[in-house]
C-alpha cells in the first residue's frame, strides 16, 4: 500500500517540505506521522530558519484524510489513532521554533485547510479553493476547527462546516484571513514565496521565534483540547450514519 512520500530539502536557511500521495495528496497515519517528524527534525536544526510546506502536482494540495483508512477503522482505538495524526500534526506546527509558510497551488478539503490554517503565513493560487466535507460523512471538523476558527474567525468555520459540500474560491478564503495573498500562477507564486522565505529566513532567528510565540498565544491548551476532539472524531467515524456514507462515496 501506498502510504505517500515526504520529500524535504534545505537551501538558503530555507527548509521545503513536500508531500505527495496518489490519492490526491490525502494523508494516511504513516504520511502523516513522516510530515511530523520531519517538522520536528527542521525545528531543531540551526541551518534551518524558514519551513515552506507544500504538496505535489499542480490541481490538488490535499484532499484530507485518507478514505481508503477511514472505512477500515472497526473501534475507537483505531479511530483515535487517526484522527490524533491530524492532532499532534497541528500541534507539531504550533509548537515547531521555525516560521511555516504554506504554498497552496490546489483544491483543499477537509484536514487539509487544518494544516494551512497552522501555517504561519500563506500563499496560494487561484485555483486553491476550500471544503470542509467532514458534515457531510457524519463526523465533523472537530479536530480542525481550533486551528480554523484561529485564523478565520468562528463565523467562517460555521459556514465551511455547515455549507459542506460547496466550495468557497480562494479569494473568499483570503477575504476570511486563511491565504494572505492569492496568485493567478504557480510560476509567479514561487517565485514571491522563495523570495519572501529567503528574506525572513537571513532576519534575526531569535526575533524570529519571539515573533512565531507571539502568534500562537493563548494555545497551550491545544495539547489537550485536540486529543478531546480526536476521541469525538473516532465514535462518530464508527457510526452506521458515516459507515454507510463512506461505502457510497467509494462506489
Amino acid at each position: 500500500m501506498n502510504n505517500g512520500n515526504i520529500l524535504t530539502s534545505i537551501r538558503n536557511k530555507v527548509a521545503t517540505i513536500i508531500f505527495s500521495h496518489p490519492a490526491s495528496n490525502s494523508f494516511s497515519s504513516k504520511l502523516l506521522e513522516q510530515l511530523i517528524k520531519n517538522i520536528d527534525r527542521l525545528s531543531n536544526d540551526d541551518k534551518v530558519n524558514i519551513i515552506i510546506l507544500q504538496s505535489d502536482g499542480d490541481r490538488v494540495f490535499c484532499a484530507g484524510a485518507s478514505f481508503n483508512e477511514l472505512i477500515v477503522i472497526q473501534n475507537l482505538n483505531e479511530g483515535n489513532h487517526f484522527f490524533m495524526g491530524f492532532a499532534n500534526l497541528i500541534n507539531t506546527m504550533r509548537t515547531c521554533k521555525k516560521l511555516i509558510i504554506g504554498r497552496v497551488q490546489g483544491k483543499v478539503v477537509g484536514g487539509g485547510v487544518g494544516i494551512i490554517s497552522a501555517c504561519d503565513y500563506v500563499f496560494a493560487t487561484e485555483k486553491a479553493a476550500i471544503k470542509l466535507s467532514e458534515l457531510s460523512i457524519g463526523i465533523g471538523p472537530f479536530v480542525i476547527a481550533p486551528a480554523v476558527e484561529r485564523k478565520m474567525g468562528l463565523s467562517a468555520l460555521a459556514e465551511l462546516t455547515l455549507d459542506a459540500t460547496h466550495w468557497q474560491t480562494a479569494y473568499w478564503a483570503q477575504k476570511k484571513g486563511l491565504y494572505n495573498k492569492v496568485f493567478e500562477d504557480i510560476k509567479t507564486m514561487d517565485e514571491y514565496v522563495y523570495s519572501l522565505a529567503t528574506k525572513l529566513a537571513n532576519y534575526n532567528p531569535e526575533a524570529l521565534l519571539e515573533t512565531k510565540k507571539m502568534f500562537w498565544k493563548n494555545t497551550a491548551h491545544w495539547s489537550t483540547l485536540l486529543q478531546e476532539r480526536a476521541t469525538i472524531s473516532g465514535q462518530l467515524v464508527l457510526s452506521n450514519f458515516t459507515k454507510k456514507a463512506l461505502q457510497k462515496f467509494k462506489k
